[in-house]
């Protein structure tokens, strides 16, 4: 039997917060990788890691929340914990290996393509291992061409996202990049519903834990994790400015640090000679 769903039960609400919190990963995410091209080797993995973090638990988090306002009229949805945690996961380490991968090689050419071909696969996989782990009397079908649509719309998101961090043009250019970023998540999860039907089946209802019971876990736990990374990024002025730290000196042999500065009573005429001040030329007649 051929199920009604609806994706938006409590109206705009869902859709707006999703986007938000789509936007909020995505921009403490930038931040920490424009950051890691701008400090010495030694500190980069730990800001493209935290990066990773807040990018992942940002897009899960707007997942789930979306997800609040899907309802099968009928069909009590639940939801199987280890693999929804699980999406969490995948999450984190594919966008990691993407962000890894432009961090180190830079934010050009192959590097660019495969980083957000990685990172856009890990959003994707993310939205449907946690529609795998929906529970309810019934099944799940999908349109062929726009799950490949909503997977194409990830990896040009995560594509584009990663090209503007690599910029390093300060806080402006990385918000702006971030709204981005979030409409194509939040673009990618409607899309992928958009391909979903589902069948329902006579029978009990299966067990599951309910919404209500990882409401708090997935709150909580991802927000609190967002809310230090943005503690961290509000108290580094670097983060905000989107400048280097240092600026390397260059040093050759020979050449003085700064060039002499010209004596004041040497002016240069053009053509370059030097003006000589006229002397009146005493001749033994006028002494």
């Amino acid at each position: 039997m051929q199920g009604t769903v609806d994706g938006f039960s409590y109206g705009l609400v869902t859709p707006l917060v999703a986007y938000l919190m789509a936007c909020l990963g995505g921009a403490l995410g930038l931040r920490c990788t424009t950051r890691a091209l701008l400090v010495a080797q030694s500190w980069r993995p730990g800001w493209l890691a935290l990066g990773s973090a807040a990018i992942g638990s940002g897009i899960w988090t707007m997942h789930f929340i979306a997800m609040i306002g899907f309802t099968v009229d009928g069909a009590p949805i639940h939801y199987d914990k280890p693999m929804t945690y699980a999406s969490l996961g995948v999450a984190i380490v594919m966008v990691g290996v993407g962000i890894f991968i432009v961090g180190y090689r830079g934010a050009t050419g192959t590097a660019l393509f495969t980083g957000g071909t990685i990172t856009g696969l890990g959003i994707a996989s993310m939205h449907y291992l946690g529609m795998a782990g929906m529970r309810f009397n019934g099944t799940f079908e999908y349109n062929t061409l726009t799950v490949a649509t909503s997977v194409a719309i990830a990896m040009a998101a995560a594509t584009a996202a990663l090209w503007a961090a690599g910029q390093v043009r300060g806080f402006l250019w990385s918000v702006g990049a971030s709204l981005v970023m979030g409409l194509a998540v939040t673009g990618m999860h409607y899309t992928g519903m958009a391909a979903l039907s589902v069948h329902l089946h006579t029978g009990a209802p299966t067990a599951g834990d309910s919404p209500a019971a990882l409401l708090a876990p997935m709150l909580i736990g991802p927000l609190a994790f967002l809310c230090l990374a943005g503690v961290v990024v509000m108290f580094d002025p670097l983060m905000v400015m989107g400048k280097p730290d240092w600026t390397p000196a260059e040093h050759k042999p020979g050449v003085p640090a700064h060039p002499p500065a010209p004596h004041p009573s040497r002016r240069s005429q053009p053509g370059g000679r030097r003006k000589v001040p006229h002397r009146e030329s005493r001749t033994p007649q006028n002494r």
